[in-house]
């Protein structure tokens, strides 16, 4: 008999069916309904939730103008990582590496390339035909074949920006989902953006897309979640070009490394400055090839190639500086009868931007002269290292205190170091102490010089690595490792900023390099 108060809703529903069952077969589905429950049991333990959300503690909370955005956000990221978890099994090899790339307004990079007209006041070049094939100028033409086809441009050394920016477009980790990125990538044209205002600008026209810059990045969701110290760009001119330290209108270049924002960022630029949170890259040279092979062929031909010359050099003196030891060189090479070649670069008399030149210079020599220029660097030293001609240095701030992510930390392996702390009391001659280096050591260097070309060229975007990593890769590869150093100490809850744009004044000095000097 049923109770006065019994209802039909009350009767229970069916797991199998959605129906209201009858009390009359109980007991036939409870057979059912517990090897059911403790499949379903049993999927719940294996499934692997922490794929389904972001587990960045990090990240500032989203305020209440975000909310829509990071619900999609969150779907999407559940969408992708599940997708993974059921269709690659594998591990994820880009775990680690995602980058994600800001979309930044087109007045920071795509207009400045549209006004190209405008970068080079003060300079006699055009820019604009340096901008095709992807910033690597013009295919240039060799109807000597000194060079591999097809592989070879007239690149403009401060193209570093839009080529990096290029190859970051074809990157492998590339994402759309920021919260999975290890790091965000800034594709401003720094250096291309202040080539406009170098001369005849006063400081405010100067700093002024630098402020904007700022003040568009920080209110980007990315920001808040390592203040970003996770956010980098890259620069085709030298750091100091962007660190002006005071407010003088004749002072040089632009104060965009001094911004407090700017600050938590990293820089990688064609020569770095004093600041921790600075960093070198190797100057974009003529070669850029597309494939293993083509790198493979050209290290064979600077293998096999005959040296007429003990050493050479390619620049024009720099009376200007009192410091310099251009002159000694130049004198020096014009006094070495047929042991020096000298590529006289001074008022245009040879094109020393045309590779052809510079390589029918630095092939025939065993040593290639490498002082300092207008600053510590230059691209010469790249373009002996494609050559197979033994970098000779005088100072440790050309390629020692720069290129830590793609030359050896062991200087002597492919270089000469000859320092030349003052000018005046130096009285070495470059030709007795190159020649009292061994045969046996000349092959070695030659040959570690050689290995070097595939991490020292920005190769096509169609470039196929495996296992050859070139500029951009090592570059990405060093940025990602610093950063995850920061986030690291972040996890440990202590300050992530502490010394990560300090001042290093003993970067340059010559003490920590004494031991790499030849004996």
């Amino acid at each position: 008999m049923k109770p006065k108060n019994y209802s039909p809703m009350e009767k229970p529903i069916s797991v199998v069916t959605g129906k209201f069952r009858s009390s009359n077969n109980n007991h036939s589905n409870v057979w059912f309904v517990v090897p059911l429950f403790i499949l379903l049991c049993f999927i719940l333990l294996c499934f692997d939730y922490s794929a389904l959300y972001i587990t960045d503690t990090d990240e500032a909370a989203p305020s209440f103008s975000d909310t829509t955005q990071n619900s999609v956000s969150r779907e999407s990221t559940k969408d992708v990582n599940l997708s993974r978890l059921l269709d690659d099994p594998l591990p994820d090899s880009c775990s680690g590496r995602y980058i994600y790339l800001h979309d930044l307004p087109s007045r920071f990079n795509s207009d400045l390339l549209e006004s190209c007209s405008l970068i080079t006041r003060g300079t006699e070049n055009n820019i604009c035909p340096y901008l095709e094939n992807f910033g690597f100028g013009p295919e240039i033409q060799d109807p000597d074949n000194i060079l591999l086809k097809q592989s070879w441009f007239v690149t403009n050394q401060f193209m570093l920006e839009v080529i990096f920016h290029n190859k970051m477009k074809k990157y492998t980790c590339l994402t759309h989902n920021s919260s999975l990125a290890s790091a965000v990538f800034i594709p401003f044209y720094a250096g291309i953006d202040m080539s406009r205002y170098l001369w005849g600008f006063n400081i405010t026209v100067r700093d002024s897309s630098s402020h904007e810059l700022m003040d568009w990045l920080v209110k980007q969701r990315e920001w808040s979640r390592m203040s970003g110290r996770d956010h980098f760009f890259v620069a085709g001119r030298i750091a100091w070009d962007f660190r002006r330290q005071t407010d003088n209108e004749s002072d040089w270049g632009s104060k965009l490394r001094f911004l407090p924002e700017s600050q938590n960022m990293s820089m990688m630029s064609i020569e770095s400055s004093s600041w921790n949170n600075d960093y070198a890259i190797p100057y974009p040279t003529c070669f850029h090839p597309s494939s293993v092979d083509e790198i493979s062929e050209w290290q064979d031909r600077m293998r096999s190639q005959k040296r007429r010359y003990l050493f050479a050099f390619a620049g024009a003196p720099r009376p200007e500086y009192k410091d310099s030891v251009r002159g000694i060189i130049i004198d020096e090479c014009l006094e070495s009868d047929d042991q020096c070649h000298l590529l006289d670069c001074n008022y245009g008399k040879v094109n020393c931007d045309n590779p052809v030149n510079v390589m029918k210079v630095f092939r025939n020599s065993v040593f290639c002269l490498q002082p300092p220029g207008d600053s510590y660097t230059r691209r010469s030293m790249f373009d002996s290292i494609l050559a197979g001609c033994i970098p000779v240095f005088f100072h440790p701030g050309t390629a020692y205190a720069q290129y830590k992510w793609h030359l050896p930390k062991n200087h002597n392996s492919y270089s000469v170091y000859l320092p030349v702390k003052d000018v005046k009391e130096w009285d070495m001659k470059i030709k007795e102490r190159l020649l009292e280096i061994s045969e046996e050591r000349v092959v070695k260097l030659r040959e570690e010089v050689i290995k070097l070309i595939p991490s020292v060229v920005y190769a096509n975007p169609s470039y196929g690595s495996e296992g050859s990593e070139d500029a951009f890769e090592l570059a990405v590869k060093g940025m990602l490792e610093k950063i995850e150093e920061v986030r690291e100490v972040m996890r440990q809850g202590k300050d992530g900023g502490e010394g990560f744009d300090d001042r290093d004044d003993y970067k340059y000095t010559f003490a920590p390099y004494e031991a790499q000097v030849l004996t």
